[in-house]
């Protein structure tokens, strides 16, 4: 259940170019509307359907949120450059007497690459070489990207993963 948790949060990062801004209720997918830096806060998830690891999920990072721990953080730059940190590795759950504890993981991961945003798709070239194209949706300061765009398996196609802008 931790890797497919830990594999979660690995496969969002790959979104580190993928936001876009839409201004209170409508939308706007002028590049400069992406710009700044955002934290994915919440992982909203059908729970009558969602399989366990999701839930699981929802859980760690609701915890570490409450905490002000940011997993996955998502830098996008005028320049069309973006940053992605995750520190998903490097999450920690212990057991101990009292319950579970989630230490917020000081060790994380870096990638940079480049983007484009165009209609509210954001596209980039992925660690592998690959084209990655993303459709996200932006009201303010809020980001939403749907589950089912991240591909990945035993994965609640309902979900979204919300990043909050600084």
């Amino acid at each position: 259940m931790k890797k497919s948790f830990l594999f979660l949060f690995v496969a969002t990062s790959l979104l580190f170019s993928c936001s876009s801004d839409k201004d209170e209720n409508s939308e706007d997918s002028s590049s400069n509307n992406i710009v700044g830096t955002w934290d994915a806060t919440e992982l909203k998830i059908n729970n009558e359907t969602a399989t366990d690891d999701a839930k699981f999920g929802k859980q760690i990072l609701d915890f570490l949120t409450d905490k002000d721990c940011f997993i996955i953080t998502l830098q996008f730059n005028q320049d069309l450059t973006a940053i992605a940190t995750n520190a998903a590795n490097y999450v920690e759950v212990n057991a101990s007497n009292s319950g579970l504890d989630v230490p917020c993981p000081t060790q994380s991961d870096t990638e940079s690459s480049t983007y484009t945003y165009d209609d509210n798709v954001v596209s980039f070239i992925d660690a592998d070489g690959q084209q990655i194209e993303v459709r996200v949706t932006v009201q303010g300061d809020i980001m939403t990207v749907n589950a089912a765009d991240l591909e990945i398996p035993n994965f609640d196609e309902s979900g979204e993963l919300i990043f909050r802008r600084r």
